[in-house]
């Protein structure tokens, strides 16, 4: 089945998820990132600025309270760097053009369409997070003598400090985990076909809950190549952004359409 400019309507059948997909998923990912490296750069530049410029604020300002717009930021743009990266895997498939007057375009049709609703709930969910974040603070160093956590951070090796950090990492780790499971195969599915969000989130859900092992697996290698990216002043994302953008891109097509040959 050949894709084109006009999504498709209707959900695909989605096939369970094996360890042998994610290793062609990210084959065909990097063969992508070697193919059109420009376009890597650029949408990875796109994204990897808003995080140099905020954690440049934050160290003058000396305001920690500048990445809560860091992380409002990133989910605001990412879906739409990662729809530039899953059209140029698109093309290249198709063996269609990859000029800036085909790819910039589709990226802003998403506005019009059921992207900015996954933004939202994206949005919302870090939101949520933020004001639990706050009440488990609250919970366990409520009555703790008044610290500036910020420059005395002997306070996280106190009792509390470490229940803290155990339990806010551990509510953190369910919120991150819930917005892999809706996002990991909706926003392919977004930009491949007329669908609404919530029938896309609720197939992305369902796909991972159908294949636990192999997806999860993927979750966790993109954390590891996320955190580790971020290290060297986030430079590493300039590498891991478009392998992992082009290789989701490959993984939900095999999961619609089946194995086929780049």
């Amino acid at each position: 089945m050949s894709h084109s400019e006009t999504p498709h309507h209707g959900l695909p059948d989605l096939r369970p998820v094996s360890r042998a997909m994610l290793s062609r998923a990210l084959a065909r990912g990097a063969a992508d990132m070697r193919r059109a490296p420009l376009w890597g750069l650029f949408f990875a530049l796109a994204y990897v600025a808003i995080g140099w410029v905020l954690a440049w604020i934050t160290w003058a300002t000396g305001q920690s309270y500048w990445l809560i717009f860091a992380a409002v930021s990133f989910p605001l743009i990412g879906p739409f760097a990662a729809v530039g990266l899953y059209d140029v895997s698109r093309r290249l498939k198709q063996g269609q053009p990859l000029a800036a007057r085909d790819i910039l375009p589709v990226i802003l049709h998403q506005s019009k369409r059921q992207l900015p609703s996954i933004c939202a709930i994206v949005i919302f969910l870090f939101l949520v997070w933020f004001f639990i974040g706050h009440m488990i603070f609250a919970l366990f160093m409520g009555l703790s003598v008044m610290t500036n956590v910020s420059s005395s951070f002997e306070v996280f090796l106190t009792p509390n400090g470490l229940a803290m950090l155990t339990v806010g990492t551990g509510v953190g780790a369910l919120f991150a985990l819930l917005l892999y499971m809706i996002t990991v195969i909706s926003l392919p599915l977004l930009l491949d076909r007329e669908v609404d969000f919530v029938t896309a989130m609720i197939a992305s859900f369902q796909t991972v809950t159908r294949s636990p092992g192999p997806m999860l697996g993927w979750a966790v290698l993109i954390v590891v190549l996320t955190f580790v990216a971020m290290i060297p002043l986030f430079l590493g994302l300039f590498f891991v952004l478009p392998l992992l953008g082009h290789a989701t891109w490959h993984l939900y097509d095999q999961a619609a359409y089946g194995d086929r040959a780049s």
